[in-house]
């Protein structure tokens, strides 16, 4: 599962590093493994670079991330070979627009559509945790390796990027150039503009499902939602109930934040969706898909990630994700075939009867 870290020898944080201002203090590579290291030392990332200064550590933190943004994005379209669709559809040039990702075959392809739904942060598309990449490397804090298991399968992929809500408009500029200094500070006098269609992570989701998803040719779609991405499949479940509960075979949780009494407000019909399609990977001491108790979250089946560290969650599950999924598809396909076809007569004769 890790080839694809060989196919980024072309690419490079590094080289993305040199283009801005931080080149001397910021001299770090992802090694063959896809850690996170310091070209002199070999050392993991040091966040105290200036002594007793935490302002200026935090915005050389905040350009990495910036800069390791860029480089996720490229690996998503080269190495995953990901397409970058560009929203609203309807924008104008001028106009601030988000963005996702989307396998070549993504809406055409007529089997199974995979969707990654990530948590909340400042983090973007392709990524499970900014600090998870910094400290565990790319395989564990990246969704390329849940890409490539789903491509490998001939499964149609759609990234989501639900965190990507706001433009600085002051900055915009200096975007468009290479990095800057400037770039990573958060002036209070900067002017953030919503993005239309993205204002939100519930808005960028439901845009992509309205516009995209659930136009696409997958008579099966199924969502791997992690952290507060959790709470906004349950909004979009509450919002489009029968489109998603006809479209959607199965939903893989990861220590979700979603609260399914409250968001549903105790519809009986998606609870017994959620209780029949869905189960929750929760941090745990306990092994791998043991079965973790919840009284607090019984809303569908609980089990443990195989690690205490949320960070760390996905990448522990992924097997145990695919493996559910699958078995899931082939309950749904196995329970179609032989479920009996409903007919013009015998509808009238139900009819009839009530």
């Amino acid at each position: 599962m890790t080839g694809w870290l060989q196919m980024q020898h072309d690419l490079s944080l590094r080289k993305l590093i040199e283009g801005s201002e931080y080149q001397e203090e910021l001299k770090y590579e992802f090694n063959a493994k896809g850690e996170l290291r310091h070209l002199d030392t070999n050392e993991s990332f040091v966040f105290n670079y200036y002594k007793n200064t935490h302002e200026q550590n935090h915005k050389r933190y905040q350009v990495l991330g910036h800069l390791i943004t860029k480089y996720i994005y490229e690996l998503l379209e080269r190495v995953c070979m990901l397409q970058k669709v560009t929203i609203p559809t309807d924008a104008t040039e001028d106009e601030p627009r988000s963005f996702f990702f989307m396998s070549e075959n993504a809406l055409t392809c007529s089997s199974t559509l995979i969707v990654l739904l990530q948590d909340r942060g400042v983090f973007r598309a392709g990524q499970w945790g900014h600090r998870t990449i910094v400290r565990e490397g790319l395989v564990h804090g990246t969704q390329i390796p849940f890409i490539k298991m789903a491509l490998q399968t001939h499964e149609g992929v759609i990234v989501l990027n639900p965190n990507d809500n706001f433009v600085d408009l002051e900055a915009e500029k200096e975007r468009l150039s290479s990095s800057t200094k400037e770039e990573a500070q958060t002036s209070t006098k900067s002017s953030w503009m919503p993005k239309r269609a993205s204002s939100s992570p519930e808005e960028h989701t439901m845009y992509v499902w309205d516009h995209f998803i659930s136009k696409s040719a997958a008579e099966n779609v199924a969502f791997i939602a992690h952290g507060y991405g959790g709470l906004v499949f349950v909004d979009l479940l509450v919002q489009r109930k029968q489109e998603v509960m006809n479209k959607v075979y199965s939903v893989a949780f990861i220590d979700s934040m979603h609260n399914t009494w409250h968001q549903t407000r105790g519809d009986p019909q998606i609870q017994e969706w959620i209780q029949k399609c869905c189960r929750e990977w929760v941090s745990s001491s306990k092994p791998l898909d043991r079965a973790v108790a919840s009284p607090m979250k019984a809303n569908c089946p609980i089990v443990s990630a195989g690690t205490e560290k949320h960070g760390l969650a996905p990448s522990c599950c992924l097997r145990a994700i695919f493996k559910y999924l699958k078995s899931a598809l082939k309950a749904k396909t196995t329970a179609s075939r032989y479920s009996p076809i409903a007919t013009r007569s015998s509808t009238r004769k139900k009819r009839g009867n009530t």
